[in-house]
């Protein structure tokens, strides 16, 4: 599943190409013909991301709210102006990516003033297409995808628990009243969107490394100046995901040991990105043992048992 990192690059992304933009919407698929006729023709006001739900506002009042799940997608294409990526979202086979194309995206050849003709067919089970003058964007596979009032949308950030992404005034201590609230194990907590949105496997296991935290350790056997640093570690790790467009835990001083690749563009090659997330088995990058995977909550969970041992 996307983490929030990603879905702070689409709003991002959104504003830049299509804010201000009186919008085409329409629902290929057949799926959200209603919720598409509610939105088409309306000016694109607003792009916020909270956690790992996005929601574009229109100037009449209503909202389109999404959540990628599993298997959403957002795909944009358009003329020599459109600057975007040409993918974000879930994995995909062919074509993901999560930088700026600075040559444009998906040209067409027939448009003999700057290469575009418009939004090309539709390909596969679109949800929605939103499409401006000079591109469109969409989505494919999400589990979430209605148009709702600003109330309505209100109320889904009211469940949510504070996005390190925003990190607005009073953040930082709901997470740590929250965190040091529960008895529940640390990596629980942090892939519980209602104390902290946002954070998904990859950051939680990374996080929880670089806190050099247990895993099993109970939120409420945290001390409040190491709650505070876990969140603020979320801050900038996560911060850096929308800066690079990948979830980058390493420092430099990791990269390029022997036979690994010179990074690109100044950043490390994936098998060097992370400290422990996919590296079952593997010796740990600071003490050499194993890495460990197990399960907790149905999802896999990667950990130092020697790095990660309970010390608080």
């Amino acid at each position: 599943m996307p983490e929030g990192h990603s879905v702070h690059r689409l709003a991002r992304q959104f504003e830049d190409v299509f804010g201000g933009e009186r919008l085409a919407v329409s629902s290929p698929q057949g799926r959200f013909v209603h919720g598409a006729a509610l939105l088409d023709g309306h000016v694109l006001t607003g792009s916020v991301a909270h956690g790992k739900h996005l929601f574009l506002t229109f100037e009449h009042g209503l909202v389109l709210h999404v959540h990628l799940g599993l298997y959403g997608a957002w795909n944009f294409g358009g003329d020599a102006t459109f600057r975007g990526a040409s993918s974000i979202g879930a994995p995909r086979k062919v074509g993901e990516r999560e930088v700026y194309d600075d040559a444009g995206a998906d040209a067409a050849p027939d448009d003999p003033v700057d290469g575009y003709a418009g939004p090309p067919a539709p390909v596969g089970a679109v949800r929605v297409r939103l499409a401006g003058a000079h591109g469109w964007a969409d989505l494919r596979g999400a589990s979430t995808c209605e148009a709702v009032t600003e109330a309505e949308g209100e109320a889904v950030l009211a469940r949510l628990g504070p996005d390190p992404l925003r990190n607005r005034p009073g953040d930082r201590d709901t997470f740590t009243a929250g965190i040091l609230a529960r008895r529940t194990p640390l990596a629980a907590l942090l892939m519980d969107q209602k104390v902290i949105a946002g954070v998904g496997n990859v950051y939680r296991a990374e996080l929880l490394f670089r806190q050099r935290l247990d895993p099993w350790l109970a939120g409420n056997a945290l001390s409040l100046d190491t709650a505070r640093l876990l969140w603020d570690d979320t801050v900038a790790m996560m911060s850096d995901g929308v800066r690079d467009g990948r979830i980058i835990t390493t420092p430099a001083r990791y990269w390029g040991g022997p036979g690994a690749a010179e990074p690109a563009g100044g950043l490390p090659s994936p098998e060097e990105s992370h400290f422990v997330y996919q590296r079952q088995g593997r010796d740990c990058r600071d003490c050499g043992t194993p890495i460990a995977l197990t399960e907790l909550g149905a999802r896999k969970l990667y950990w130092c048992p020697d790095c990660q041992r309970s010390k608080h």
